[in-house]
């Protein structure tokens, strides 16, 4: 999808969750873009899951419990009914379980930063964290010049 796109069809769901969680927006977003591809992955089209967030964990107010299993080794990952939804509770997780996360979402390059380095970003995926934390920079960045989060 291009970015401009995303931004216009994401953005409102990055801003409500972040000020109800009280995180930056554009790192939501930017967020949403690297684990989704740019809202083209399976996990985003078909089931909604613009971070993928594992399918574990307790039912709240935006995931009901619905997992699907994607063939990739028996991981579940959690199944939105609303793309609002994904958004709301990858804040409301972040701000949650990740506090220290949470706390520097208005300076996008610590974010990175933290979240790279967090047990948000699974070992078992081998993710390259530094390739990660540049990566969400840039794209918080483009983010920024795209759309006005004021």
């Amino acid at each position: 999808m291009e970015k401009r796109l995303f931004v216009k069809m994401y953005g409102e769901a990055a801003r409500t969750a972040g000020e109800l969680f009280g995180m930056n927006p554009v790192v939501i977003l930017a967020q949403g873009a690297i684990e989704s591809g740019w809202g083209e992955s399976v996990l985003a089209v078909k089931y909604h899951n613009f971070f993928g967030i594992a399918g574990y964990g307790v039912a709240n107010a935006y995931w009901h419990g619905g997992k699907t299993d994607l063939g990739n080794g028996g991981l579940l990952f959690r199944r939105y009914d609303t793309p609002e939804h994904s958004f709301m509770d990858f804040a409301r997780l972040v701000s949650s379980a990740y506090p220290q996360v949470a706390a520097v979402s208005f300076y996008p390059e610590a974010y990175a930063q933290e979240i790279a380095y967090s047990r948000y970003i699974s070992e078992a995926n081998g993710d390259n964290r530094a390739a990660y934390c540049r990566t969400l920079r840039r794209i918080a960045v483009d983010i920024g010049l795209i759309a006005s989060f004021k």
